[in-house]
């Protein structure tokens, strides 16, 4: 992750911004792939609002454990690794 700002021509990568930034109460502008939740204030909570969020919006099952945070199998540290794995799953669920 670079550090630059998100491509603004990424509508996925827009929805998936606007929920991370809802939840760290900034504008999405603000916002950069390298980014890490922590970075934003987001703790597991808000994680877990954030994973029911991205579930909701792009009808996919996000493999995450509260109690485990690490085994999903998804890199969720920061803003551009959130973006990827939602891409992943939508592009998984996809015929």
């Amino acid at each position: 992750m670079d550090g630059t700002r998100v491509n603004a021509d990424d509508d996925l990568d827009q929805q998936v911004i606007a929920i991370l930034a809802a939840q760290a109460l900034r504008a999405p502008a603000d916002l950069s792939r390298a980014m890490t939740l922590q970075d934003l204030g987001i703790d597991s909570l808000g994680l877990a609002e954030v994973i029911f969020a991205i579930e909701e919006g792009f009808d996919v099952s996000v493999p995450f454990n509260a109690n485990a945070p690490g085994e999903g199998g998804l890199d969720l540290r920061t803003v551009g690794a959130v973006c990827d794995a939602v891409e992943a799953l939508v592009r998984a669920r996809q015929p």
